[in-house]
């Protein structure tokens, strides 16, 4: 009688076998907050046969977060970083960050993980980027952080009359500034309040802790322009909710996700470090699926 393996199983055994033989890999973070700690803390606690990682991270001296732990090599200029060779930089430090360090780090042939999608809702800056990757022979990834569906959007381009619609429903703790800059009092807030209807473009742009997501779902639909969002501070949530709506001649898809907030930033939701940690295991992986 044969014995049958499940699949699971198999699967397992497939990955820590092939794991186990790859070299380490330097990974480099940029940044040290919210989104880089939490990556860091949960691909150190991988089990044996996961990549093995060496980490480094680019922090600014003058920065007020905490300090990365002392197994981290830490760098204070993106050429030091550079001159250290990673095999992978993420980046989780905002969309300045994008726009400034990037570009050199995509022409020097690494491949760079972007969670501020948002700011590739520039065009120049996308065009710019989308160059220096092809200059450097090496690849810009998008994980898809506080959502899913982007599979389905993937295999929707080309498609004609494709309707995407984003709506961002979150607690008034993610919005406090902002609904201050506008005239409101955030303590005061009774019910649902929509601060912004538009395209993809102008709400990643204007909201740049707020609605990376907005440009994650255009960036692997339809694009900027084609991509409807809606954004909505509700006192009456403790989750940050996620709708994605598609309509097109293929078929619909309506999708509600509902994220427990990150437990240092309200603005993020905890499973984006979850995302990125797994974008990580992809790129050293021999075997992904999706």
């Amino acid at each position: 009688m044969h014995k049958v393996v499940q699949w699971p199983l198999l699967r397992a055994r497939f990955l820590n076998k092939n794991m186990s033989m790859t070299p380490p890999y330097r990974c480099a973070l940029i940044g040290f907050g919210t989104i880089a700690s939490a990556v860091h803390g949960i691909l150190s606690q991988e089990p044996s046969g996961s990549p093995d990682l060496h980490w480094g991270a680019l922090v600014r001296p003058s920065s007020t977060r905490a300090r990365p732990p002392a197994a981290i090599t830490v760098f204070d200029t993106p050429e030091a970083l550079l001159a250290w060779k990673p095999d992978l930089v993420i980046e989780a430090a905002g969309q300045t960050a994008v726009r400034t360090l990037a570009p050199a780090i995509l022409e020097a042939g690494v491949n760079m993980i972007i969670t501020s999608a948002g700011a590739l809702a520039d065009p120049d800056l996308y065009q710019r980027l989308d160059q220096a990757a092809r200059q450097g022979k090496s690849r810009i990834i998008i994980p898809s952080g506080a959502v899913g569906t982007l599979d389905y959007l993937n295999a929707l381009q080309g498609t004609q009359n494709v309707h995407v619609v984003y709506e961002s429903r979150k607690p008034v703790a993610a919005w406090r500034q902002e609904l201050i800059t506008l005239g409101h009092d955030p303590d005061a807030l009774t019910g649902p309040l929509q601060l912004f209807e538009g395209y993809a473009s102008e709400a990643a742009l204007r909201y740049p802790q707020n609605l990376n997501v907005a440009a994650t779902l255009a960036l692997a639909g339809m694009g900027m322009q084609a991509t409807r969002v809606r954004v909505v501070a509700d006192p009456g949530l403790a989750e940050n909710q996620h709708r994605i709506q598609v309509n097109s001649p293929i078929g619909t898809l309506d999708a509600l996700f509902q994220n427990t907030p990150a437990a240092n930033n309200p603005k993020t939701s905890a499973i984006v470090a979850h995302s990125v940690a797994q974008a990580v295991r992809r790129q050293f992986s021999h075997f992904t699926i999706g």
